[in-house]
């Protein structure tokens, strides 16, 4: 490389080698001829070959000039080589205006002061040769200026596309790595639960339901072990196939397995790998649903309801569905309590053919909570008792409807609870719906006569009447429209007393009572016995009865009501009104529940029933004893009702069956009593709709067996003394 301030030519420069190479002079003698002729140095391009001669920083060695600032523009050579290879700033001829189009030359940076160089520097201009060019100048046509090249589009510019470019792809870079940190630290649970439901199996784990015992612990209804045939839809092959084998063992129909055998989607998504065929099912049949080895059935553990003694009080406790869920009944009224909290045994599994649980994997499980017992106030064997005598007589009698309701009249328990026609609560489904009705509690009647018995409590209570007090009673009387009779027709008016009013079951008698009270409080008594209300014993389809207001009473009405008329109630609730006065008068809400056993054995006692006092207790023994008139009082309607060795107190009835707010043909016989008579223990009430007879023929008899058994199951001792002689007509 050449020194400094030496004259010896770079290497690649054009300085004399490219005058030479085209026939010219050096550059020394060149600018010599011009200075001596005057002319002005023209504008030479720029070659390649001056392009080679290019230092670092982007000036040939020609233009190279002291460094004076770091004002000028470095990069400028580069773009005169881009824009045609000339200069920006052309040397001109002394005096020559620089051109318009072409930007001022910018000064020379300062620098260090140079060696002296041995070339010659360029000479003077004389005045002469300046006035000469000038002259020549001003003669020439001048030249236009070039026009300014259009600046080219900004797209065009690679500086702004760069930026452009790296703008947009930070851009795409930006929202990618923003939605990855999105998808793994918000969404990412979500997904993944995604992802695993779609693995997951459930099974439901069953909770064991309560069971049903008497008093006495004996079981009413239970659950037992059975089997359960269930399917995997995902895993069942040929439908049909297997659902004509299943058919017959779980009684099922065809078209129903067909229908859960199909496959489907679980609500959260998924495939549904687990449906009930069928439970309950024996295990003796589940086994043989095993031997057939189907793909895809699934027999496991469950329980089936067990009523030992089939229609013993079934009327009662009622049934359960397949799944164990209670439809009638008690099953029905405490379902919430007996059922318990099935758990749900959830776990991963494999897919295709590794579709088994995946050890390790996700493994949940709620266990189940057992439902609680109940135990009742029935007694099994009284039950059982008053069931079979109650049958034997509606089928002697030819009753269409029937019920009995045997109460302890201190406590309010229900003891026994039988109804006529029933059903077995093992195979509901067998028996017609209104064999499966609580007939004491739905069967909605005229109660007729043993409303008689409420009248004259009321008049005694309220003074209207005293118990020796003696009434005209004559063959009918006429209560608006209607005539009232006796059936012991009294052709010449006679006087009766109370007692034997109620003995011979005077209709014209008991009115004549009943127009010395008034209706308003012949209405205000009848909801103190609780008439017109339903009683809350637990049953459901309880009926309410319906009680005649006073202000609705039409003429005829005081002719009607006061002997069991234009009211309608329940077995039940004639039931409880006697039993409050056998109970020195006060009434007690019946009740069918005596504690419930939790699933740990606790027992606690069920709420107590409601009491409230009716009439005195003094009042109360005057009626007791004016009612033993009815089974001892010589051809008295309640005769047959007498039990050998215990004074009984109670009354007939003949009254209709109504309907849909309709009475329909036939009658409704009755009696309801109590034993013994001058200490009472227990009420029961016998109700019979027949095509004829009334209660003396019907259901005194039938009062007869059920109250002698009771009396002798709890062993009550006989009456010490005996009933008082009445006198009918003193």
């Amino acid at each position: 490389m050449p020194r400094r301030g030496s004259d010896e030519p770079r290497r690649g420069s054009a300085r004399g080698t490219d005058a030479t190479r085209r026939g010219g002079k050096p550059d020394d003698s060149a600018r010599a001829e011009r200075a001596s002729t005057g002319e002005a140095p023209a504008e030479r391009g720029f070659g390649i070959s001056e392009a080679r001669a290019y230092t670092p920083r982007g000036r040939t060695m020609r233009e190279r000039t002291p460094r004076t600032g770091r004002t000028a523009d470095p990069f400028r050579p580069a773009l005169q080589v881009v824009e045609g290879g000339k200069p920006r700033n052309a040397r001109r001829a002394p005096g020559e205006e620089p051109k318009r189009a072409e930007a001022p030359q910018t000064p020379p940076r300062a620098t260090k002061k140079a060696a002296p160089s041995s070339v010659p520097g360029p000479r003077k201009r004389t005045t002469a040769a300046k006035a000469s060019a000038a002259a020549k100048k001003a003669a020439a046509p001048r030249k236009r200026a070039p026009a300014r090249p259009r600046r080219p589009p900004r797209l065009m510019d690679q500086r702004r596309r760069l930026r452009l470019g790296t703008v947009l792809a930070l851009t795409v870079f930006a929202t990618i790595g923003i939605r990855i940190v999105t998808l793994q630290f918000t969404e990412s649970p979500a997904f993944a639960a995604k992802g695993l439901e779609t693995r997951l199996d459930r099974v439901v784990l069953p909770a064991p339901r309560g069971a049903i015992y008497d008093r006495g612990g004996a079981v009413l209804a239970q659950s037992v072990e059975a089997r359960y045939v269930a399917v995997d839809p995902e895993l069942a092959t040929d439908l049909p196939k297997t659902a004509a084998a299943l058919e017959p063992l779980i009684a099922v129909p065809k078209s129903v397995l067909m229908t859960k055998m199909a496959k489907r989607k679980q609500p959260g998504g998924g495939p549904s790998r687990f449906e009930y065929l069928a439970r309950g099912v024996s295990i003796a049949d589940g086994r043989r649903v095993e031997a057939l080895n189907l793909p895809g059935i699934i027999v496991d553990r469950d329980e089936q309801r067990q009523v030992p003694g089939q229609d013993l009080a079934a009327s009662i406790i009622g049934f359960t569905s397949q799944d164990l869920n209670g439809l009638e009944g008690l099953e029905a009224r405490y379902d919430e309590l007996l059922r318990g909290v099935d758990g749900k045994r959830v776990f991963e599994v494999g897919q295709g053919a590794l579709d088994a649980e995946i050890p390790g994997g996700y493994n949940q499980e709620t266990k189940a909570q057992p439902g609680s017992s109940l135990q009742l106030t029935i007694d099994r064997d009284l039950q059982y008792m008053v069931q079979r005598t109650l049958f034997a007589r509606m089928q002697e009698a030819k009753a269409y409807v029937g019920a009995a309701v045997v109460l302890d009249v201190r406590s309010g328990e229900v003891l026994a609870q039988a109804s006529y026609p029933t059903y077995d609560a093992a195979q509901p489904l067998k028996s017609k719906p209104e064999d499966r009705e609580d007939t004491a509690t739905s069967f909605v009647v005229d109660p007729g006569s043993v409303h008689k018995a409420i009248t004259i409590s009321a008049a005694l209570q309220e003074g209207a009447v005293k118990p020796t007090d003696t009434f005209m009673v004559g063959p009918n009387v006429i209560k608006g429209d209607q005539r009232f009779k006796d059936s012991h027709t009294n052709w010449t008016p006679r006087r009766m007393s109370i007692p034997g009013i109620l003995a011979y079951s005077s209709n014209v008698g008991t009115i004549a009572i009943a127009d010395k009270l008034g209706k308003e409080k012949l209405y205000e008594y009848q909801k103190k016995f609780g008439l017109g209300t339903a009683t809350g014993v637990g049953v459901p389809g309880e009926a309410s009865g319906a009680l005649l207001p006073p202000e609705d009473w039409s003429g005829s009405a005081y002719g009607s009501v006061p002997i069991g008329h234009s009211v309608a109630v329940t077995p039940l609730q004639m039931a409880a009104a006697y039993a409050a006065i056998a109970n020195d008068g006060t009434w007690v809400q019946p009740h069918l529940v005596k504690e419930t056993i939790g699933p740990d054995g606790k027992r606690t006692p069920a709420a107590p029933p409601t009491r409230r006092q009716v009439i005195t207790p003094e009042t109360a023994r005057e009626v007791r004893t004016m009612l033993e008139a009815v089974t001892t009082v010589k051809g008295a309607t309640g005769v047959h009702a007498a039990v050998d060795g215990y004074r009984v107190a109670g009354k007939t009835g003949t009254g209709s069956r109504v309907v849909n707010g309709k009475y329909v043909p036939g009658s409704v016989a009755s009696f309801v009593g109590m034993a013994p008579a001058d200490n009472p223990r227990y009420v029961i009430a016998v109700f019979a709709h027949v095509p004829a007879g009334g209660g003396g023929e019907v259901t005194a008899p039938a009062f007869h067996d059920m109250m002698g058994y009771a009396l002798t199951h709890f062993g009550v001792p006989v009456s010490s003394g005996k009933p008082p002689n009445f006198v009918v007509y003193p």
